[in-house]
């Protein structure tokens, strides 16, 4: 049998005679946990109860509906002082001359006098009142007395009862005893409700001007988030700019500093306010203060604009609605409307919305184009919709240099006479030559006869940073980048950018973190209109735009790296910019490839059909009538002039001094002459194709022999 042994000390030795055995180890209790007091429990249970949310936000709605009595009646007794007495002149007069606006400081101080001449008339009256009032009194009483006498006779006349004639008069008189029973019916409640309906409308007034301390206020309004736009805020938030001229004079205004400001206006998606600064604070000071300026807003930096209008000391501040930035803006007209054309030299492009969130639309007509930012910001499509929307009027031509070489521009394969695309040094070479060739061309128009008119040239070349820095030579020890006198890419945009808009050659770039090697000066100030997305810093922004553009409150280093992305700043003389503005924020429609594919398609069917070169060759013995061919596309005829223009850009050192004549004696040496075609003369391409098939023919039959 099994016998169990319970050890409460000391475990033995298992016993050696194979019993089962069971041992158990009995642990001492553990001291017991004393018992809370109750003084402690009912601490704590209270302290839950009031840091409970539902106990706080009932707490300060009480306290906030309190302190709207209070609030409502300081309204209402300053309301009531300043209506008797000239503290509000007073006020404002001591706000002008804080601002140091002499001319409306003199202007109240004789409103406040004519005040104070009308109260002492109105005193002075007060003198004579209760004697005149004595005897408007009797002489009243006795006319009404009179009247009702009157009344009474011809009643008792008409009646033929002599007791009539006191019949008006006791009427009045029972009247009179009707109104004094029901003012002493009424009185007692309208002593007791009076108190309350008064106590009602300065809480009203108070819930209504908000008086009650910040603390006191819901959640909502204690964050700040999407508060509107006052002008006691706009106030409050430039008295904290840590500006001492401005604090102290917009103390010295008190009530009165909303003085300092004009109309609040409704702006687009936010408002805008003009805010005339106080002797001694300049414009810059509030400019370098954005960022707090808009936290005193409870706004975000990028939420708030400060440009420089043409008022003396005075800035123009717009500011966003919360979060209205962050809202993507609508496709762009030339997407969604397949009936939209172009018209290079009266039409705009429709490039985006401005702030405001009216379109932004800017006129292209003899101007040349520069547009930087930093990378992968958006420059490249907010160029190419440029080039998408001219590229709808068909007497625009394309020379195009793509030094990215990702495809962003392949969709103008068919458009553009010529298109490189790659970031090679070959690449940079093909581009440089292809500048050169539009030089030449424009040097031809310029040698026309005056009042010659020239369908317009666009020379555009992306990422052209790759071009002024790259490092090669030609043969004649020439660099192709660079900024010198000998610089062939630099050279060649210098002399579109001096003459080439008289003649309708026009130069586009678009660049990447602009500096003075990979942008020089004079490139980047020959452009008209300048245009920048994200930048780094202030001085990138002076390179982008200029140092006028900057100073009146450009701020393109202010914008948000990709949360901005395509959001300019451009300054131009072709597009509105608002009056006294240097310049305008504009946020460019988005159009993806698929999008500028459709467009371009649009413009392919409204032309004759345009061969594109992707490649310029240079140095090898040229066939005339093959190149003739190729440049002919797929157009049954071409102008001759156009032809020659295919040709220059074909091969500048082969055809660019080809006239006419040249041309001519090429094509009836092979047999297909130029002919006229509607009073001008063309070249067909069914005669060239014959000729030239005739020719190789001929030369394998002989090859034969």
């Amino acid at each position: 049998m099994s016998e169990n042994v319970v050890h409460l000390h000391k475990t033995p030795e298992p016993p050696t005679d194979g019993a089962s055995v069971t041992t158990l180890t009995v642990v001492p209790d553990a001291p017991a946990t004393p018992p809370v007091p109750l003084w402690v429990s009912s601490g704590r249970a209270v302290k839950r109860v009031v840091t409970d949310e539902r106990t706080t936000t009932a707490a300060r709605a009480v306290a906030r509906h309190s302190l709207y009595v209070w609030g409502g009646s300081r309204i209402v007794a300053r309301r009531t002082w300043d209506g008797r007495t000239g503290a509000r002149y007073e006020r404002f007069l001591r706000a002008a001359e804080a601002a140091g606006n002499m001319e409306l400081a003199g202007e109240w101080e004789e409103r406040l006098q004519h005040f104070r001449d009308a109260r002492h008339r109105r005193r002075m009256d007060l003198l004579t009142s209760p004697v005149d009032v004595a005897k408007g009194a009797l002489v009243g009483t006795g006319l009404g007395i009179g009247t009702l006498v009157a009344l009474g006779v011809a009643l008792a006349i008409a009646n033929e009862d002599f007791t009539d004639v006191v019949t008006p008069l006791m009427a009045v008189i029972k009247f009179i005893g009707l109104l004094i029973t029901i003012v002493q019916v009424v009185w007692p409640y309208a002593i007791t409700l009076g108190p309350l309906f008064a106590l009602l409308a300065v809480w009203s007034i108070g819930a209504h001007q908000k008086a009650a301390p910040q603390w006191a206020m819901p959640a909502n309004i204690r964050s700040g988030d999407g508060e509107p736009i006052t002008p006691s805020i706009v106030v409050k938030a430039l008295r904290d700019l840590g500006i001492p001229a401005m604090r102290n004079a917009i103390k010295e205004m008190g009530d009165a500093g909303a003085s300092m400001l004009g109309p609040i206006r409704i702006a687009g998606c936010g408002v805008e306010v003009d805010v005339t600064l106080p002797s001694g604070v300049s414009t810059n000071e509030v400019q370098q203060r954005r960022r707090k300026l808009a936290e005193n807003l409870t706004r975000h930096e990028h939420e708030v604009f400060i440009t420089i209008p043409q008022a003396a000391r005075t800035v123009r501040l717009w500011v966003a609605d919360s979060g209205a930035l962050d809202e993507p803006i609508g496709p762009s007209p030339l997407v969604i409307d397949d009936a939209m054309t172009a018209d290079y030299a009266k039409g705009r492009a429709p490039w985006g919305q401005d702030l405001r969130g009216d379109a932004a639309a800017i006129s292209l007509y003899q101007r040349h184009l520069l547009i930087t930012g930093l990378s992968n910001q958006g420059k490249t499509v907010a160029l190419r919709s440029l080039a998408l929307w001219l590229s709808l009027d068909k007497s625009v031509q394309f020379l195009m240099g793509d030094l990215k070489g990702v495809g962003d521009w392949a969709m103008f394969d068919g458009l553009a006479t010529t298109l490189i695309q790659g970031p090679t040094d070959e690449h940079v070479i093909q581009v440089t030559e292809m500048v050169e060739g539009a030089v030449d061309e424009m040097n031809r128009r310029l040698m026309a006869p005056p009042g010659t008119q020239f369908p317009p040239l666009i020379v555009l070349v992306d990422e052209a940073q790759v071009a002024f820095m790259c490092p090669l030579k030609d043969e004649d020890k020439r660099p192709y980048g660079g900024s010198k006198s000998n610089s062939r890419y630099f050279m060649a945009v210098r002399k579109i950018h001096n003459q080439g808009r008289a003649v309708n050659v026009l130069m586009w770039q678009g660049t990447q973190d602009p500096t003075d090697q990979n942008l020089p000066k004079l490139v980047r100030e020959g452009a008209h209109t300048r245009a920048s997305l994200a930048l780094g810093t202030e001085s990138q922004a002076r390179m982008a735009l200029g140092d006028k553009a900057v100073d009146g409150g450009a701020a393109p280093n202010l914008l948000r790296p990709g949360l901005d992305r395509g959001t300019l700043v451009v300054a131009s003389d072709g597009i509105a910019i608002p009056a006294g503005q240097a310049s305008i924020t504009v946020r460019t429609h988005y159009i993806d490839d698929d999008g500028a594919e459709a467009i371009t398609d649009r413009a392919k069917a409204m032309r004759d059909g345009v061969t594109t070169l992707h490649v310029i060759e240079r140095g090898e013995d040229r066939d005339p009538l093959a190149d003739i061919h190729g440049v002919l596309g797929d157009a049954s005829r071409v102008l001759t002039a156009d032809v020659l223009k295919r040709l220059t850009a074909l091969n500048a050192d082969a055809y660019g001094t080809w006239t006419p004549g040249d041309l001519k004696r090429v094509l009836e040496d092979a047999g297909a002459e130029p002919y006229k075609s509607d009073g001008r003369m063309v070249v067909g391409r069914d005669r060239v194709a014959r000729a030239l098939a005739n020719r190789d023919g001929d030369g394998s039959a002989s090859d034969a022999g």
